[in-house]
Parts: C-alpha cells; structure tokens; sequence
C-alpha cells in the first residue's frame, strides 16, 4: 500500500515484484555512477585552465569512452531481458480468473468453478467503514490463494481499460474482442490494491482492483460459501 510522501515502490508481495525491484536498484546505481562521473568531468573542465595535450587527441581514450557504454547496456540488458522472461511465463496455474473490464466496474469469473463469479465496484466514499481506503475499496474482492501461481484473463467490454496491481508486479491491457493473459504468485497474505491504468472515460478513477491473498485453506471456505449464496 503506497503512502503520503512515498519515494520509492510499494512492498513487494510477489517474486516477479522483488526481481524489478532488484533490477531497478540495480539499474539506478548505474545512472548515479555516470552522473557523478559527468558532473565531476564538468566541475574539471570548467575549474581548471590547464590542458592536458594527451586527451585533445588519443585514440585510447576514444576506444574507452566508446567500449564502456556499449559494456554498460549490457549489464542493464540482460537482467531485464531475464526479468520480461520471468513475466512472460505462465507454468501449470492452480487457478483461472477471468477480469472484465467494464465502465466502470471490474467483473471477475473464476473459470475453474461451475458458477463462481462476481461484478467488483468501488464504495462510495459516504459507505466507507473506518480505516477503508478512499477510492480504492471494493464491494467485492478477488480472493486468491497465497503461493500459487493464479493467471489472470484480462479483456474489456466495451473501451480500453487496464487492470493493475502494483505490489504484485502486475499491469495488462483490456482490450474488447481480445483476451490477454498475466500471471502471478502472491508470496504472502494481505490486500493488496491497485486501479484501471488506462484511460477509459469520464469514471476511469472510479474503478479500484482489491486482491486479497488468503491461505488455501481459507479460500476454499470462501470458494465453498460464495458458491452456496450462488
């Protein structure tokens, strides 16, 4: 959950959200490193009158200064092209949720079950309990297992829309007549809050994604009642 005044991303709560959260502590040490190497290279050059007759022409320093970007994208390259591989693989899911997109209210279909499936709308700001969030909360939320890899069916019925989760690393695109797929693990029980990414008409704020990963046995208590009021 982001909070006021807050820097850097939300707590990871899946393992495709620690690897980009390496990657982009990773990534940033590198663009500090070249910045501090450019503004002491500016403070130098404007500092000082001397001149060093070696730098105005040598090859060395040109195979340098041309090897050592190339030798930098590579290390910034290959941990993201691992990380794109991560998120592109779906092995074996426990569990099958369909995400529509609607304006503006999600609906969700849990594939794996005969009749389990529900439309998600945010509470009014008027209705909430205390401690609910303002514009985030849902009537209904999308209970999940923890530690079991969920894939996610996203498509839209009627505008672009794009279903989002930051702290689990999550973010696919609603498209009418075409169904995406994401997946993910949510590595620890919690809520876990996210809103439609794209923008999709005069309620697109209107919209919250409310993920609540339980432990299995408690989701199939919730599975077996929601099933029963159906």
């Amino acid at each position: 959950m982001a909070h006021p005044t807050q820097l850097g991303f939300q707590d990871a709560a899946s393992p495709v959200m620690e690897e980009l959260l390496h990657f982009h502590d990773h990534a940033l040490m590198i663009v500090f490193l070249i910045s501090t190497l450019v503004l002491y290279i500016i403070i130098a050059m404007v500092s000082t009158k001397l001149t060093n007759k070696y730098i105005l022409d040598s090859q060395e320093i040109e195979i340098v200064w041309t090897v050592l970007p190339a030798v930098i994208l590579v290390l910034i390259a290959l941990p993201s092209l691992r990380i794109l591989y991560l998120m592109d693989e779906i092995n074996d899911p426990h569990l099958t949720i369909k995400a529509m997109g609607h304006q503006w209210y999600w609906s969700y279909e849990y594939t794996d079950y005969q009749d389990l499936g529900f439309d998600s709308y945010m509470i009014p700001t008027q209705d909430l309990a205390p401690g609910q969030f303002r514009l985030l909360e849902a009537d209904h939320r999308m209970v999940v297992p923890m530690e079991s890899p969920i894939r996610i069916l996203v498509s839209a019925e009627d505008v672009l829309h794009s279903w989002a989760v930051p702290s689990l690393g999550v973010k696919m695109d609603a498209v009418p007549g075409r169904l995406n797929q994401t997946a993910f693990i949510a590595s620890r029980p919690g809520v876990f809050y996210g809103q439609c990414s794209e923008i999709c008409g005069a309620n697109h704020s209107f919209m919250p994604i409310v993920v609540e990963a339980v432990p299995l046995k408690h989701f199939e208590d919730w599975s077996s009642l929601m099933l029963e009021d159906a």
